[in-house]
C-alpha cells in the first residue's frame, strides 16, 4: 500500500507492539507509545480503518486486518534490524539507535533491509 504516510506506517507498528496474544490495543495506550493525544490517535484510527489496515470499534481494542498485520510486520522488521545494526555493529546508544531505526524504516528500500540482514547474519558467525 504506498498510500500510507510514515505517521500512518508508525500507528500500524504501535498497534502491532502492544497486540498481544488475540488482544488488541487500547487506543489510549497507542497514544501514550506514540506520545500523541487521544484525539489524534482517533483520527488516525479511522483513517487506517477507512484503508481496511485496522477493526476498530468504538471504545473497543483496535485489531489489526491481515492486510494491516503484513504491512505491519514488515515495518517492525525494518525497524529491528535497522537497530541491531546500529547497536550490534556501529556501537550506537540503544536510545538513539531506536529513534534513528523509527525515521529510516519509513525510506529504505527492501533490498537494504535485505543486505543489512545478510551482513548481520555474517557478523553474528563471526563473533
Amino acid at each position: 500500500m504506498k498510500n500510507l504516510t510514515f505517521t500512518m506506517e508508525n500507528y500500524l507498528e504501535a498497534i502491532y507492539n502492544l497486540s498481544t496474544e488475540g488482544k488488541g490495543a487500547r487506543v489510549s495506550d497507542i497514544a501514550e507509545i506514540l506520545n500523541v493525544t487521544k484525539a489524534s490517535t482517533n483520527s488516525a484510527m479511522s483513517t487506517l480503518s477507512e484503508k481496511g489496515l485496522i477493526i476498530n470499534e468504538k471504545y473497543k481494542e483496535v485489531f489489526l486486518t491481515p492486510t494491516g498485520l503484513k504491512l505491519a510486520e514488515f515495518t517492525s522488521k525494518k525497524h529491528e534490524v535497522i537497530q541491531r545494526l546500529f547497536v550490534e555493529v556501529l556501537k550506537i546508544d540503544a536510545r538513539i539507535a531506536d529513534k534513528d531505526a523509527c525515521a529510516i524504516e519509513h525510506v529504505i528500500s527492501s533490498d537494504s533491509i535485505y543486505a543489512m540482514q545478510q551482513f548481520l547474519s555474517n557478523f553474528t558467525k563471526e563473533k
